[in-house]
């Protein structure tokens, strides 16, 4: 059975499960939350948003973050993998219709 852990969108107070091995993203779409997204591989930053709680994995080996950016909390949840139950600052989120 693979590990999850919580992840929370706090601005919405909305709660989805990860599992290992599926990037942020992809558990917030099964899990009927539409997270910003656009090309899915790092590149594009569409998907950046604040990490205030929790660690991060990443997919790739350098995903489109500067080492500031990842200093302050910021992640990409199209390559990045929940580690640890996570908080995170999403205004654009919403629910699947």
């Amino acid at each position: 059975m693979s590990k999850s852990v919580q992840v929370t969108l706090s601005g919405q107070n909305w709660v989805f499960e990860a599992r290992s091995g599926e990037t942020i993203l992809e558990a917030a779409e099964w899990s009927g939350v539409i997270l910003p997204s656009s090309c899915r591989t790092g590149a594009c930053r569409t998907c950046m948003c604040l990490s205030t709680r929790g660690k991060v994995r990443y997919h790739v080996e350098w995903p489109g973050l500067s080492k500031e950016e990842k200093r302050e909390g910021y992640i990409l949840p199209c390559v990045a993998e929940a580690e640890t139950d996570l908080t995170l600052v999403v205004p654009a989120a919403k629910l699947q219709p």
